[in-house]
Protein backbone atom coordinates (compact mmCIF):
# COMPACT_ATOMS: atom_id res chain seq x y z
CA UNK A 1 0.00 0.00 0.00
CA UNK A 2 1.63 3.63 -0.78
CA UNK A 3 1.20 6.84 0.62
CA UNK A 4 -1.63 7.42 -2.14
CA UNK A 5 -3.86 4.28 -0.64
CA UNK A 6 -6.21 4.16 2.13
CA UNK A 7 -8.89 2.06 4.02
CA UNK A 8 -11.99 2.57 4.13
CA UNK A 9 -14.21 0.72 6.63
CA UNK A 10 -18.04 0.53 5.61
CA UNK A 11 -20.99 -0.38 7.69
CA UNK A 12 -23.93 -1.26 5.57
CA UNK A 13 -27.56 -1.97 7.07
CA UNK A 14 -31.02 -2.46 4.84
CA UNK A 15 -33.96 -4.79 3.72
CA UNK A 16 -31.90 -8.28 2.64
CA UNK A 17 -32.52 -9.43 -0.69
CA UNK A 18 -30.88 -11.73 -3.16
CA UNK A 19 -27.91 -9.33 -5.14
CA UNK A 20 -27.45 -7.22 -2.49
CA UNK A 21 -23.64 -8.08 -1.75
CA UNK A 22 -23.48 -8.44 -5.65
CA UNK A 23 -24.48 -4.46 -6.64
CA UNK A 24 -21.87 -3.36 -3.25
CA UNK A 25 -19.02 -5.35 -4.59
CA UNK A 26 -19.35 -3.64 -8.00
CA UNK A 27 -19.94 -0.44 -6.65
CA UNK A 28 -16.91 -0.84 -4.93
CA UNK A 29 -14.41 -2.46 -8.00
CA UNK A 30 -15.80 0.23 -10.07
CA UNK A 31 -14.33 2.83 -8.24
CA UNK A 32 -10.81 1.16 -7.86
CA UNK A 33 -11.81 -0.33 -4.62
CA UNK A 34 -10.25 -3.77 -3.46
CA UNK A 35 -12.37 -5.76 -1.01
CA UNK A 36 -10.10 -7.22 2.27
CA UNK A 37 -12.47 -8.57 4.52
CA UNK A 38 -16.11 -8.65 5.85
CA UNK A 39 -18.64 -10.04 8.79
CA UNK A 40 -22.40 -9.89 7.09
CA UNK A 41 -25.20 -11.56 8.32
CA UNK A 42 -28.95 -11.78 8.10
CA UNK A 43 -30.88 -10.41 10.94
CA UNK A 44 -34.51 -10.40 11.71
CA UNK A 45 -35.07 -9.53 8.26
CA UNK A 46 -32.14 -6.90 7.60
CA UNK A 47 -28.28 -7.36 5.91
CA UNK A 48 -25.97 -5.62 7.81
CA UNK A 49 -22.52 -5.93 7.95
CA UNK A 50 -19.35 -3.93 7.72
CA UNK A 51 -16.71 -3.95 5.14
CA UNK A 52 -12.81 -2.85 4.81
CA UNK A 53 -11.54 -1.50 1.46
CA UNK A 54 -8.51 -0.18 0.19
CA UNK A 55 -8.60 2.55 -2.14
CA UNK A 56 -6.83 5.03 -3.89
CA UNK A 57 -7.57 8.27 -1.21
CA UNK A 58 -8.56 10.63 -3.33
CA UNK A 59 -11.35 7.64 -4.98
CA UNK A 60 -12.54 7.62 -1.31
CA UNK A 61 -15.02 9.97 -1.39
CA UNK A 62 -16.62 9.08 -4.94
CA UNK A 63 -16.87 5.62 -3.73
CA UNK A 64 -18.65 6.67 -0.55
CA UNK A 65 -21.19 8.65 -2.61
CA UNK A 66 -21.94 6.17 -5.29
CA UNK A 67 -22.42 3.36 -2.18
CA UNK A 68 -24.83 6.18 -0.57
CA UNK A 69 -26.87 6.05 -3.75
CA UNK A 70 -27.28 2.38 -3.66
CA UNK A 71 -31.48 2.05 -3.09
CA UNK A 72 -32.20 0.56 -0.21
CA UNK A 73 -28.93 0.48 1.87
CA UNK A 74 -27.67 2.64 4.61
CA UNK A 75 -24.22 2.90 4.14
CA UNK A 76 -21.65 4.82 6.03
CA UNK A 77 -18.01 5.00 5.47
CA UNK A 78 -14.87 6.02 7.72
CA UNK A 79 -11.61 6.60 5.96
CA UNK A 80 -8.18 5.18 7.71
CA UNK A 81 -4.60 6.20 6.37
CA UNK A 82 -3.06 3.33 8.72
CA UNK A 83 -3.08 -0.47 8.71
CA UNK A 84 -4.11 -1.35 12.77
CA UNK A 85 -1.40 -2.50 14.75
CA UNK A 86 -1.28 -6.60 15.49
CA UNK A 87 -2.49 -7.02 18.74
CA UNK A 88 0.33 -8.83 21.09
CA UNK A 89 -2.13 -11.61 22.29
CA UNK A 90 -4.73 -13.00 20.89
CA UNK A 91 -7.64 -14.32 23.20
CA UNK A 92 -11.15 -16.36 22.68
CA UNK A 93 -14.19 -16.75 25.06
CA UNK A 94 -16.98 -18.93 25.08
CA UNK A 95 -20.03 -18.32 27.12
CA UNK A 96 -23.33 -20.42 26.96
CA UNK A 97 -26.18 -20.04 29.79
CA UNK A 98 -29.64 -19.28 30.42
CA UNK A 99 -30.47 -16.59 28.66
CA UNK A 100 -30.92 -13.03 30.75
CA UNK A 101 -30.90 -9.17 30.50
CA UNK A 102 -26.86 -8.23 31.42
CA UNK A 103 -25.15 -10.72 30.24
CA UNK A 104 -23.34 -8.90 27.39
CA UNK A 105 -23.26 -5.98 29.33
CA UNK A 106 -21.41 -7.53 32.31
CA UNK A 107 -19.05 -9.74 30.24
CA UNK A 108 -17.99 -6.39 28.11
CA UNK A 109 -17.14 -4.58 31.22
CA UNK A 110 -14.97 -6.86 32.78
CA UNK A 111 -12.67 -7.33 29.12
CA UNK A 112 -13.05 -3.45 29.20
CA UNK A 113 -11.46 -3.15 32.72
CA UNK A 114 -8.48 -5.84 32.18
CA UNK A 115 -8.09 -3.75 28.79
CA UNK A 116 -8.81 -6.82 26.65
CA UNK A 117 -10.58 -5.87 23.24
CA UNK A 118 -13.40 -7.21 21.28
CA UNK A 119 -12.45 -7.33 17.72
CA UNK A 120 -15.36 -9.87 17.04
CA UNK A 121 -18.33 -10.93 18.76
CA UNK A 122 -20.73 -13.57 17.53
CA UNK A 123 -24.03 -14.63 20.21
CA UNK A 124 -27.50 -16.01 19.64
CA UNK A 125 -30.24 -17.62 21.34
CA UNK A 126 -31.72 -21.59 21.05
CA UNK A 127 -34.35 -23.12 23.07
CA UNK A 128 -32.58 -25.22 25.85
CA UNK A 129 -32.96 -28.81 25.05
CA UNK A 130 -34.83 -30.79 27.13
CA UNK A 131 -35.49 -27.93 29.50
CA UNK A 132 -37.97 -24.96 29.10
CA UNK A 133 -35.99 -21.73 28.18
CA UNK A 134 -33.93 -20.20 25.88
CA UNK A 135 -29.89 -20.61 25.78
CA UNK A 136 -27.82 -17.44 25.08
CA UNK A 137 -24.23 -18.59 23.30
CA UNK A 138 -21.41 -16.06 22.86
CA UNK A 139 -17.92 -16.59 21.04
CA UNK A 140 -15.63 -13.80 21.56
CA UNK A 141 -12.15 -13.34 19.63
CA UNK A 142 -10.27 -10.34 22.17
CA UNK A 143 -7.37 -9.30 21.68
CA UNK A 144 -4.87 -7.74 24.40
CA UNK A 145 -1.45 -6.55 25.23
CA UNK A 146 1.09 -8.87 26.24
CA UNK A 147 1.26 -8.07 30.16
CA UNK A 148 -2.42 -8.61 30.65
CA UNK A 149 -2.75 -10.60 33.72
CA UNK A 150 -5.14 -13.74 32.55
CA UNK A 151 -5.26 -14.84 35.99
CA UNK A 152 -7.31 -12.17 36.76
CA UNK A 153 -9.30 -11.26 33.88
CA UNK A 154 -10.28 -15.43 34.52
CA UNK A 155 -11.15 -14.57 38.01
CA UNK A 156 -13.45 -11.80 37.44
CA UNK A 157 -14.53 -13.93 34.57
CA UNK A 158 -15.52 -17.12 36.95
CA UNK A 159 -16.89 -14.44 39.34
CA UNK A 160 -19.53 -13.62 36.76
CA UNK A 161 -20.37 -17.10 35.28
CA UNK A 162 -21.18 -17.59 39.43
CA UNK A 163 -23.45 -14.56 39.18
CA UNK A 164 -25.31 -15.07 36.19
CA UNK A 165 -25.33 -18.82 35.87
CA UNK A 166 -23.62 -19.12 32.72
CA UNK A 167 -20.56 -21.46 31.95
CA UNK A 168 -17.43 -18.95 30.74
CA UNK A 169 -14.26 -20.68 28.52
CA UNK A 170 -11.72 -18.27 28.25
CA UNK A 171 -8.48 -19.66 26.03
CA UNK A 172 -5.53 -18.30 23.95
CA UNK A 173 -4.92 -18.21 20.87
CA UNK A 174 -1.37 -19.00 18.48
CA UNK A 175 -0.75 -15.66 16.15
CA UNK A 176 -0.43 -16.82 12.43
Amino acid sequence: MTDESSFLVLSVIGDDRPGLVGDLAAVIRHHGGNWLEASMSHLAGKFAGIVRVSIATAEAESLRSALGALPGLNVQGELSHAAAAQPARRLTLSLVGHDRIGIVSEVTAALARHAANIEKIETNTASAPMAAGVLFYADVSLTARSDIDIAALQADLERISNDLMVDIALGETIRG
